[in-house]
């Protein structure tokens, strides 16, 4: 029966064999209907294999009718409709039938299941991910990078019911990347799993499993696609990088480099001039944002000679947590002179070890987003116009001082080219950056066109 091999719809109606006739047995949730009891309606026709391929076929239309929306005009309480004789027909209605339950939309799933997740993750994965990434490409939301706006895409899957889901579908038309589909997938089967086990879906079938997306895991020579369409073949082993910032590995040149740091110092402003030494100490370490909002002096001048850095911690604005570093190292950076210079140019005579280098006027840690603010600008929007106010950054590429505009991450990945390319030695920059040697031949070491191959006999 139809009723047997769904993974939506409850058993309502069964064939069952009665002292050798047969009979139909209406689900438990009819019980109203027919007076408090369960109901057996007799079909007049002998166990037969003929006779039972006849009554799963009454059945299934039976059933059919009485899950329909418009059941109350296509349900025949006489079963004349379905073929049987008269006498037969005896069913009384005590009461109206009941209509089934819808299931559960994705989004109330979803806001279940993190209040589950929310205590088996760190807060700033669990802001990040679940409350940020996943529940955006959920709701079919994009992030508009220069209005700095959401954009809903009508591709969204929250107000969908877990009945009418189409994962392949949704998968086909999401608009995050290959990667973040997977991922928002993975959370979703989670969620789906959870609401299992608590009794909270009459649904058997998993709806966000991906049958005809999965990885031929035997051919290992098999090429793949990248999420941004390049083809990667079986040899070239994929950085271990997983968000854009990091595979985001652009930099700026030398010259531009001095050019942002002197334009923040020498601005008009006191608050992008209180910005400065951090912009200068980005681009002097390569460290990443969240551990220099992170540092305290007694992070500073350590070891025998007082010529290290400790990174050892990281700060996320967004939730205002302190944690451990992106990798969950402790690293060692040997100061040079320049930064050293600046370090000891910006100490308080009264610094207490565990105040923080670089912080507000008020006194205050930085973060990203009053970062952000500073270094690229403002989008405001007044009566469906918007209005962008420059930042520092932005100012520069708009009056040609630089050759291109970069997020304010990006100051790590310019440190590491430029020390590459000037020949540090590269198990020291990648120990120092929390990197590897490998990531750094591959990505910030071009190919010299001047220098050949040295004979050897």
């Amino acid at each position: 029966m139809y009723a047997k091999n769904s993974n939506t719809v409850p058993d309502t109606v069964k064939v069952q064999s009665d002292k050798g006739s047969l009979r139909l047995q209406f689900s438990t949730r009819y019980n109203p209907v027919f007076g408090g009891k369960r109901k057996y309606q007799p079909l007049g026709m002998k166990d037969t294999p003929e006779n039972r391929l006849k009554s799963e076929a009454i059945a299934y239309r039976i059933e059919n009718d009485l899950l329909h929306p418009d059941w109350i005009q296509l349900f025949d309480p006489t079963f004349a409709k379905y073929g049987l004789k008269s006498q037969y027909a005896a069913l009384q209605l005590a009461a109206p039938i009941p209509e089934s339950e819808p299931e559960m939309t994705v989004g109330a799933m979803w806001e279940d299941y993190l209040v589950w997740k929310q205590k088996r993750v760190e807060a700033t994965t669990y802001r990040s991910r679940y409350e940020g990434s996943y529940l955006n490409l959920i709701k079919g939301l994009v992030w508009n990078k220069k209005t700095q706006t959401f954009t809903d895409t009508g591709a969204g899957l929250f107000d969908t019911h877990l009945s009418s889901v189409n994962v392949e579908k949704w998968f086909e038309d999401s608009c995050g990347c290959l990667r973040l589909n997977r991922q928002t997938i993975a959370a979703l089967s989670e969620a789906f799993i959870y609401l299992q086990s608590q009794g909270k879906t009459k649904l058997t079938k998993n709806p966000f499993v991906l049958d005809n997306k999965t990885e031929n895991k035997t051919d290992v020579y098999k090429s793949t696609i990248n999420a941004d369409g390049t083809e990667r073949e079986w040899w070239d082993v994929p950085d271990d990088e997983s968000d854009n910032d990091e595979r985001d590995r652009r930099s700026f040149s030398k010259a531009d480099m001095v050019t942002i740091i002197d334009a923040f110092y020498n601005h008009k402003n006191a608050s992008p001039r209180e910005l400065a030494p951090l912009v200068e100490f980005r681009f002097l370490t390569g460290c990443r944002s969240g551990e220099a909002f992170a540092l305290r002096w007694r992070d500073c001048f350590r070891g025998k000679e007082q010529n290290n850095i400790v990174f050892s911690r990281s700060y996320d604005g967004q939730v205002k947590v302190t944690k451990k570093t992106k990798t969950g190292d402790i690293r060692i950076f040997k100061m040079y002179p320049k930064l050293r210079d600046l370090l000891l140019r910006i100490k308080p005579v009264d610094a207490k070890p565990n105040d923080l280098v670089f912080t507000k006027l008020n006194g205050k840690s930085w973060c990203t987003n009053e970062v952000h603010e500073k270094w690229y600008g403002r989008v405001l929007k007044r009566d469906e116009t918007e209005y962008h106010y420059p930042g520092i950054v932005t100012q520069l590429v708009d009056d040609g001082l630089i050759d291109g505009y970069l997020p304010f991450y990006n100051c790590r990945h310019t440190f590491i080219s430029l020390q590459a390319h000037a020949g540090t030695d590269l198990f020291l920059l990648a120990t120092a950056c929390g990197n590897s040697v490998e990531v750094i031949q591959k990505h910030y070491l071009g190919v010299n066109p001047d220098v050949s191959f040295t004979d050897i006999f």
